[in-house]
């Protein structure tokens, strides 16, 4: 983005845009913003705001690179070491070349107490990471008194306790509070009165809060509402009330009302203040108390370290005894005078000197969108303080003793202040199966590098799989990838990027999608060698699969996900707790057949009416074609055939095609200009000769009311750009599916303009088709073809033949694939032309190309705030289920940084099953049956019986039914060999059954059962 044209890459930045939009992208463009302290914390900050965007970074550190660095900075390397840089100059380079728009530069002057601030006026925005508290009250200070006020934010990380603070200033405004799209509420009824009730259509929830205000358009009847904008009272989830409508026209049909963003003002004070009575945003609800205990704690450790020098000693009693007495003087100073959490202290004592990289990870994600909402004026700023502690991992190891805490002089001694060794060491003898290398992926192995999981001398390995390559639009987020890595395969450009952190991982990278056609792969005997599997997916479902994967293989699972500035995280441990597929997200709402095809209400019916018109003319009858031509090799056999009797399919289709594919650019022209018409005026007409405007229904109401609206014809203007831009991208399009080749001078003004005069559009005749209604009818598959067509297609390729058009060049077509990020193929061009002229037959509020794309791509909004905070919450908990631990320590997560919210909750216990007579399961039991050759069916629902008590009436082995005893000729497989009935391939041990039992009361329904894995010889044990 350079700063003097202030145009956005949107092949680099397409992703975030969607995110911040683009006003907030060129404030961010024009901020400068000054960083303190390039450790674990600074590092992560300044990776984020630099791949975000901003126009200019300093990083300021006075210390040097030393052994313990490489296990909490991933930008800074063992040569760094031996020659003594400076953690900052050491870093440089290598934080600049994330995003070349950026201007980065190092500071390494002294700090201190007695150094002159005013060289900060410059910046718009300051942030301290390992700062004492006495200086940073001092920069606040500074920061608060400048007219406009610098934007201060400090955060430190602790051993297991980080904090995060914010001073945006006495007053600073926020335009948008959430970055949601402004809801649009179709209206069914309002009443007469005081305070007037606004239903919503078919009670569509309106999913609106109290105070917000609404605009109306298109309302009937109670017409003086249209253009005025009014606070709103929720009264239920389908109601609202506006004010006094008792003088108004009564309400007659139709409307739409639109919420409007209102500024938000935000009040901020500084750090001096906050300390005492600090606002602190509460993370996990079951501990509404921590946030205040671990201000004290970390205060108290703030204190201690002005008071010795130094932080205390790892496993020291007595350091943590003083630690104590000084937060208890500190909680005297409050106001409230909360009370002081002694194993919160005592904790942060023993761990203070340790890092924990992850947790620098999370709180960077959070810490840098404060940065961007500072800068930017969007989305609700942090007010003012956050803790996240990881107390849950700590707790268990009590009884350890302190030797296993110590330094050992090696890159994981900042971790094992924390965690102890014995945990490193699992860690490093981890068998870890990473799926995805995008945004996600690339954080989770540097975190995987900086916890050095994999790198055991004899045991240890991370497994990675993407089948992607890379594209410019990922390097906004997936930080391991620069610009000479586009088009390289995403999963060998991580594993080599990752190296780079930690030489010493053992790392194998597959380009394969794990999905059942890669099951010999992925087998049953490559999960069980995995420790833990790692989702890094965009989709539903892949995680679906892969956690029914891991389920049959009982491994825990960690997934993540991110869209926009929200993501989740979810821990799924065998025997603990319910799996991905153990709850269902509702399904997404499709837009009714009907809608698209002639009754569109909003924008997004119109993008998906001309994704699907790109689907079917470019794509989808191109490849029909092709096929078709591939299976008869020639028109004359073709045409032999029908004669004879035969029934080709997509015969007529084909044929129909062929007789109407243009042969130059003049007829590929001349054909989107008879598209336009089609498209844009015959369809209005054909709608309004079907059902004139005063249609009524049968109880009388107008069939043209809201969400109806009824179409009006447009007339072909070729100096409208929008008329222009859809013939254009049409004929282009045409052109490529027909292998017809265009020059410069044929896309010339001057060139369409000739041709479109000369076209003759042919003229609107009404027929009497049938318009669907039914908003329940689904796109017919299949349309049959009559009897006359089929003569009709006879005479047309008899024509072709007579005419020469009937060639081998003529059975070629070029089928299409959709590709959004290409702006130089007229694809999204093409889209957006058609939409908007759609939008317009319908009176609909046209959308530009940007919200276009991402409607029509189907683009999930991204930043790389959040996929940092995601993947170190998701490396956390990699820590416990590593240690073993009890499902009460494991913590899922979904996060807003927009709001903010960050919210913990413990996993969900897993359900048993009851089948009968105390005879029970969960989904991660699975019962085994070993059998032998000569093993019938009976044999094994006698095993199934004598071994677990109870006789299964129905087996099953995926979707194919063994046995269900009222299906004809089922009994007589009892007698059948297992070998038989399963048909396993040669190299197959064994197959996974599911059976069900007879229920206890006759004609109820039959009680489900684990599955059962049947071992077709017995295994030697």
């Amino acid at each position: 983005m350079a700063a003097d044209s202030m145009e956005i890459d949107d092949a680099l930045y397409s992703r975030q845009r969607y995110v911040l939009g683009d006003t907030a992208m060129q404030k961010m463009a024009q901020s400068h913003v000054f960083l303190s302290g390039m450790g674990g914390l600074g590092v992560e900050i300044a990776k984020n705001i630099i791949l975000a965007g901003v126009k200019a970074l300093t990083v300021h550190d006075t210390k040097q690179c030393t052994k313990w660095d490489l296990g909490i900075n991933f930008f800074i390397h063992e040569d760094d070491i031996t020659s003594q840089r400076n953690r900052a100059e050491a870093t440089l380079h290598r934080i600049a070349e994330l995003n070349p728009y950026v201007h980065v530069a190092t500071s390494t002057v002294p700090l201190d107490e007695t150094t002159d601030l005013s060289f900060l006026k410059q910046y718009q925005c300051v942030i301290l990471t390992e700062v004492s508290l006495l200086l940073q009250k001092k920069i606040n200070d500074f920061c608060h008194a400048q007219q406009p006020p610098i934007k201060f934010i400090s955060a430190d990380v602790y051993g297991v306790c980080s904090r995060l603070f914010c001073d945006l200033g006495d007053e600073f405004e926020v335009l948008d509070t959430t970055g949601e799209e402004p809801k649009e509420i179709f209206i069914s009824n309002i009443t007469q009165s005081n305070p007037g009730i606004v239903t919503c259509l078919e009670n569509h929830p309106h999913r609106l809060e109290t105070g917000q205000f609404l605009t109306f358009r298109e309302v009937n009847g109670m017409s003086c509402l249209n253009g005025s904008t009014h606070q709103i009272t929720v009264v239920s989830p389908y109601s609202f009330s506006i004010g006094d409508t008792s003088d108004m026209e009564p309400y007659l049909h139709g409307g739409i009302a639109v919420q409007v963003k209102t500024p938000k003002m935000f009040y901020f004070e500084r750090l001096e203040k906050q300390i005492t009575n600090p606002l602190c945003l509460v993370a996990d609800f079951s501990k509404p108390e921590a946030p205040l205990q671990i201000h004290i704690a970390m205060l108290a450790l703030n204190h201690f370290q002005e008071n010795f020098g130094r932080r205390p000693n790892i496993g020291c009693p007595q350091d943590a005894e003083e630690m104590l007495k000084i937060a208890m003087s500190i909680s005297e100073t409050l106001e409230n005078k909360p009370q002081v959490n002694g194993d919160i202290v005592k904790w942060l004592s023993r761990t203070a000197q340790g890092f924990l990289a992850p947790l620098a990870a999370a709180m960077g994600g959070v810490a840098s969108q404060e940065v961007l909402k500072a800068v930017t004026g969007k989305f609700s700023p942090l007010q003012q303080w956050l803790y996240i502690d990881m107390l849950d991992i700590v707790t268990p190891l009590e009884k350890m003793g302190s030797e296993e805490f110590l330094p050992r002089g090696d890159r994981y001694d900042a971790l094992r202040a924390c965690i102890g060794d014995s945990l490193c060491q699992k860690l490093h003898d981890l068998n870890v199966f990473l799926v995805g290398c995008g945004a996600i992926g690339c954080e989770m192995l540097k975190n995987f590098a900086l916890l050095g999981v994999g790198t055991g001398q004899d045991k240890g390995l991370v497994t990675i799989t993407d089948p992607d390559l890379i594209e410019k639009s990922n390097l906004n987020r997936q930080f391991l990838f620069r610009p000479h890595h586009i088009q390289k395969p995403k999963s060998y450009t991580a594993a080599e990027a990752t190296l780079n952190i930690n030489p010493y991982l053992k790392i194998d990278s597959y380009i394969n999608k794990v999905c059942p056609a890669t099951e010999n792969t992925y087998s049953d005997e490559f999960y069980t060698k995995q420790d833990v599997i790692v989702t890094a997916l965009d989709n539903v479902e892949a995680r679906r699969y892969i956690d029914s994967r891991c389920v049959a293989n009982l491994r825990p699972l960690i997934d993540s996900g991110t869209m926009g500035t929200k993501g989740h995280t979810e821990v799924i441990v065998p025997h603990l707790t319910e799996s991905y597929n153990s709850h269902r997200d509702p399904p997404e709402e499709e837009i009714p057949f009907c809608t698209l095809k002639s009754f569109p209400a909003a924008i997004e019916h119109t993008i998906q009416w001309a994704r699907d018109k790109f689907e079917s003319s470019f794509s989808h009858k191109p490849s029909l074609f092709t096929k078709f031509w591939q299976t008869y090799l020639s028109a004359e056999e073709v045409l032999q055939r029908i004669k004879s009797g035969e029934s080709l399919e997509g015969s007529f289709h084909v044929i129909k095609t062929l007789s109407r594919r243009p042969r130059s650019w003049t007829q590929c022209v001349e054909l989107a200009r008879v598209k336009f018409e089609k498209y844009f005026s015959h369809k209005a007409l054909q709608l309004l000769h079907s059902f004139p405007l005063d249609t009524r229904l049968k109880d009388g109401s107008l069939f043209w009311q809201s969400p109806k609206r009824p179409p009006f014809p447009v007339k072909f203007e070729f100096n409208d750009p929008l008329h222009y831009g859809f013939i254009v991208s049409a004929a282009k399009l045409f052109a490529t599916v027909y292998c017809i080749p265009f020059t410069e001078k044929d896309l010339s003004e001057e060139t369409i303009l000739k041709i479109v005069s000369a076209v003759k559009v042919p003229e609107f005749r009404p027929s009497n088709k049938v318009v669907q209604t039914d908003e329940t009818a689904r796109k017919p598959d299949h349309i049959p073809v009559s009897s006359e067509d089929e003569r009709n297609a006879i005479f047309q390729l008899e024509k072709s033949i007579l005419s020469n058009e009937a060639l081998e060049n003529d059975l070629q077509m070029k089928p299409i694939s959709f590709e959004k990020d290409d702006d130089s193929n007229g694809h999204i061009d093409f889209i957006t032309a058609a939409s908007n002229l759609r939008a317009k037959m319908y009176n609909i509020e046209p959308a530009d190309r940007f919200k276009t794309k991402r409607i029509a791509g189907k683009i999930i909004p991204a930043i790389a705030t959040a996929t940092a905070a995601v993947s170190g919450l998701v490396a956390l908990e990699l820590i416990k289920v590593v240690g073993g631990y009890p499902a009460d320590a494991y913590k899922n997560c979904f996060l807003n940084l927009a709001i903010p919210i960050m919210v913990f909750t413990e996993t969900a216990e897993v359900r048993r099953t009851e089948i009968r007579n105390g005879i029970s399961f969960t989904i991660w039991d699975r019962w085994t049956i070993y059998g032998k050759e000569d093993f019938t069916l009976l044999d094994f629902i006698n095993a199934v019986r004598e071994k677990y008590g109870i006789e299964p009436t129905m087996v099953v082995q995926g979707v194919k039914m063994l046995y269900v005893p009222v299906m004809p000729g089922h009994i007589k497989r009892l007698k059948l060999t297992m070998q038989k009935l399963v048909k396993p391939s040669a190299d197959k041990k064994y197959v996974d059954l599911t059976v069900s039992f007879a229920p206890e009361i006759d004609g109820e329904e039959d009680l489900p059962g684990p599955p059962v894995r049947y071992y077709f010889v017995q295994e030697d044990n």
